[in-house]
């Protein structure tokens, strides 16, 4: 049955249940004879006329096109919301539920905004447990709703970050820069510089940036972004972008400016109840503690940042503060607590966490050579770098080969330790940059 078929019989019925003739529904804009042809399905109604048929039968202009009560829409919306809510506060897998069920009901009304809303929900779940396949496949499915839809690229920000996210967590850092930057690109040259998506794509893009060594693109990205929040309401978004603007300051020695990003991060997050952000503020302040020194407090705030992280069952991201607490466990001695934290997370296979097994690796390497044990510290060296390797995390492989080659040097074998050393230098060998070329044209900002 087509479109206007149904619209007739649904006019036809609300009219008999109201007892209505045709003339008096008609009256005073239209003829019986309009409303007859129209209840037949011979004429599509335009949507003054819904309007006004929807006003005489008491009903909303959305139910009587659609079939759809409001309520239906609004319930959903609330689900939704509900589904949020539990994924800020409680399990990823209990609001994995409560989205799923919502997209079953989304999908059963037709509603496709609803739809794209549920499915960049499940995607974010599975980020937290670690499902990076799902989590791709869910914002893939979302982006492809919202084009359909005909949404511009600054309704699909989330879906594309979404998916980079996913890419980074499973060590493809040069292809979530590749999402990432084209977002950009497309965004700023065919002006829909929105600052809200913009923000949410500068702020994501800087971790790939860091980890591959493009510290000058991190820093650039990190500026236009601090450039661009004030134009933006979503304070979680602004948390956010503090967030990751932090670690530019760090690694440009700025450590009172990166504590205070997070310092603004932490107090909206906990003023949101938006936990394992929240969790993600004390991970970094916890290795700000670690670059400068301050271990007692650093490994407060990252087992502050494990236990958060842990009682939300976000699997991969508590893979990433371990090995940052193992190192900290380390550097004070304390090497068996340490090896523990560590051995655990050895089985994080290259779709699921290379980046983290390949630290694990070589914090076991470390802890193996101070033992005196060069066999052991090898073995875990050669293992992560072949886990690093590919990843393109630039600046943790080149410290790796340095380790590896004074290992080999130390114990005569000079040709094997020359052989690591240049392929440290192969890494390093173009600073600040990605393989992809440009980095992508910023946006025109208004003078200051």
């Amino acid at each position: 049955m087509d479109e206007t078929t149904e619209i007739g019989r649904r006019v036809q019925r609300l009219r008999a249940e109201r007892g209505l003739t045709q003339r008096q529904l008609a009256h005073p804009e239209y003829t019986p004879a309009y409303i007859s042809t129209l209840e037949s399905g011979r004429v599509r109604p335009s949507e003054a006329a819904l309007r006004f048929l929807a006003r005489r039968l008491g009903v909303s202009y959305e139910e009587l096109a659609t079939g759809r009560p409001d309520r239906l829409g609004t319930e959903l919306r609330l689900a939704l919301t509900d589904a949020q809510r539990e994924l800020t506060t409680g399990a990823a897998d209990d609001a994995a539920v409560r989205y799923r069920r919502a997209l079953t009901d989304a999908e059963h009304l037709g509603l496709a905004a609803e739809q794209a809303e549920a499915l960049l929900g499940l995607g974010d779940c599975a980020l937290e447990t670690g499902e990076l396949s799902d989590a791709r496949r869910h914002f893939e499915s979302a982006e492809h709703l919202l084009v359909t839809a005909g949404q511009p690229l600054p309704r699909r920000a989330r879906a594309v970050r979404g998916r980079a996210v996913a890419h980074l967590l499973a060590g493809e850092l040069r292809y979530a820069c590749y999402l990432l930057e084209s977002a950009i690109d497309e965004l700023t040259e065919s002006g829909l510089a929105d600052p809200e998506a913009l923000v949410l794509l500068y702020a994501a893009v800087i971790g790939p940036y860091m980890d591959m060594g493009a510290h000058a693109r991190a820093a650039h990205a990190a500026e236009l972004a601090l450039a661009l929040a004030p134009q933006v309401a979503d304070p979680a978004l602004v948390a956010g972008m503090h967030r990751q603007v932090a670690r530019t300051f760090l690694a440009e020695g700025r450590v009172a400016e990166a504590d205070a990003s997070l310092a603004k991060a932490q107090e909206i997050y906990g003023q949101l109840r938006l936990r394992t952000d929240l969790a993600h503020c004390h991970w970094m302040r916890g290795y700000v503690h670690a670059q400068h020194g301050e271990l007692e407090s650093a490994e407060r705030e990252l087992r502050t940042a494990r236990e958060m992280l842990t009682a939300k069952r976000a699997v991969l991201f508590a893979a990433q503060v371990e090995v940052e607490l193992a190192d900290v466990l380390r550097r004070l001695g304390r090497h068996e607590e340490a090896s523990g934290l560590l051995s655990a997370l050895l089985d994080l296979d290259a779709g699921h966490g290379a980046v983290h097994a390949g630290g694990a690796h070589r914090l076991l390497g470390l802890i193996h050579e101070e033992r005196g044990d060069t066999e052991g510290a090898e073995e875990h060296y050669v293992q992560a770098l072949a886990l690093l390797e590919r990843s393109g995390a630039t600046g943790d492989l080149a410290d790796l080969c340095r380790l590896l080659g004074d290992l080999l040097r130390r114990s005569g074998r000079i040709e094997a330790a020359l052989d690591a050393y240049r392929t440290g230098l192969g890494h390093r060998a173009a600073p600040g940059t990605t393989t992809l070329g440009p980095a992508p044209a910023g946006p025109r900002l208004p003078a200051a």
